[in-house]
């Protein structure tokens, strides 16, 4: 995926972040990671939401990550 792929709020912040009028994270899937929690934890999103985030956090941990 690029970031031509990504909806506009994705895009907008990526313009942001390569500016440097919104902040880097060095850590980012880390940071990525945390969010996809948050948002598999939530339990007021649809159950099809949530299932995303999980699935997508889980690949995550399982991967060779490491930050």
């Amino acid at each position: 995926m690029n970031v031509y792929q990504c909806c506009d709020k994705v895009r907008e912040l990526y313009s942001l972040i390569g500016s440097g009028d919104q902040g880097y994270i060095p850590k980012a899937i880390g940071c990525a990671l945390k969010a996809l929690n948050d948002v598999a934890g939530d339990e007021t999103l649809p159950d099809d939401v949530r299932d995303k985030a999980a699935f997508a956090a889980a690949n995550l941990l399982i991967s060779d990550f490491e930050d």
